[in-house]
């Protein structure tokens, strides 16, 4: 592609107007900005969000607006690429912070988008989807899936909150974004899936396989199965890092269609440099403290902070103590779109 396009000051007055008036643009002056040469061009900026400056908001978000009146008590996460007030985090991922105070609920409703939570604190805290109620631990990954109705309560004693992870930057772009409500839903009488069903890995009931099994068949991965499973991993691994896809129990594909969740374990003073990524990311630290540098710009994290990088980041951590991580990332998107690409640094 030529490194001399023209632009539209090359053109005259009264071909710009004409051109105006059809309704149409020339591609070259913009060819550039579709498309750059060699590598993408993010609009998205490294973005990290320290939870001890979260959490008082947050609480005090709980004394100023009922959640009646919030429906859903959510600080967002905005890019710093596109300024606050942005509901994305990253090209494809929206992140906010949700709490939930003790004897309240949240409505129950469905959207296209999908969305995941990562427990940040607190105990009582559940979320009912599609009638199978979900316990919330610290650490845990909850799924809600697009188009599952889910509403959320809480049955303890201090606050809850959580992370949320969705992929409505999509559905906004494709103006496909939308919501339904509906009142509280009736409770399944038994344990989740993840308590009956998928106890452990590589098993799953014996039944029928003409029998078709749902889409989203485990919808919660507590945490202490997964911490168990990295530090056996760390146990035999020459890597200074285990890492631990999360993935759906029948089939083996990633948890969402658009959006991917890899559990991490780094061991204390040894740098982690992965391969350049077109994927764009959100860390979010389970327990631990460390240092990562994104392009170049070095953040300091402990437990509960939350950092994004961009689409082909440089990206290095050193855990200054044995950290676990949750990485959030969109190549499962990636994959299906055909395009999902790594890079040596």
């Amino acid at each position: 592609m030529s490194e001399q396009l023209g632009t539209l000051d090359d053109l005259p007055d009264d071909y710009q107007a004409d051109m105006a008036n059809a309704g149409v643009a020339p591609l070259w002056p913009m060819m550039r900005n579709v498309l750059p040469h060699g590598a993408p061009n993010p609009v998205t900026r490294y973005g990290y969000w320290n939870y001890q400056n979260l959490r008082p908001l947050l609480l005090r978000a709980g004394e100023l607006t009922p959640v009646e009146k919030a429906e859903r008590r959510v600080l967002v996460m905005s890019d710093p690429g596109r300024g606050t007030g942005a509901m994305q985090a990253t090209s494809s991922i929206y992140l906010g912070m949700q709490l939930l105070l003790p004897g309240e609920s949240a409505p129950a409703h469905r959207h296209t988008p999908s969305a995941a939570r990562i427990i940040v604190e607190g105990r009582g805290g559940f979320t009912v989807v599609d009638g199978e109620k979900l316990p919330m631990e610290e650490g845990d990954l909850v799924l809600t899936p697009g188009g599952e109705w889910h509403d959320h309560g809480h049955e303890g004693d201090e606050p809850v909150i959580w992370l949320d992870a969705l992929d409505l930057p999509l559905f906004v772009y494709l103006e496909g974004s939308y919501a339904e409500e509906a009142p509280l839903q009736a409770q399944r009488n038994r344990p989740d899936a993840s308590e009956v069903e998928y106890m452990a890995a590589g098993l799953v009931p014996s039944r029928n396989r003409e029998k078709k099994v749902r889409n989203y068949p485990m919808m919660r991965y507590p945490w202490a199965r997964t911490e168990q499973a990295l530090r056996q991993q760390m146990k035999y691994n020459d890597d200074p890092i285990a890492e631990i896809d999360y993935v759906n129990p029948e089939t083996g594909d990633d948890v969402l269609p658009t959006m991917g969740f890899t559990a991490m374990m780094l061991q204390s003073y040894k740098s982690i440099e992965p391969v350049l990524k077109s994927t764009s990311c959100a860390f979010h630290i389970i327990k631990g403290e460390g240092k990562s540098i994104v392009n170049g710009e070095e953040v300091s994290w402990g437990p509960k902070d939350t950092f994004t990088a961009p689409v082909f980041s440089e990206i290095s951590h050193k855990a200054t103590s044995e950290a676990f991580v949750i990485c959030i990332h969109d190549k499962p998107l990636q994959d299906r779109l055909g395009y999902y690409e790594e890079r040596p640094r």
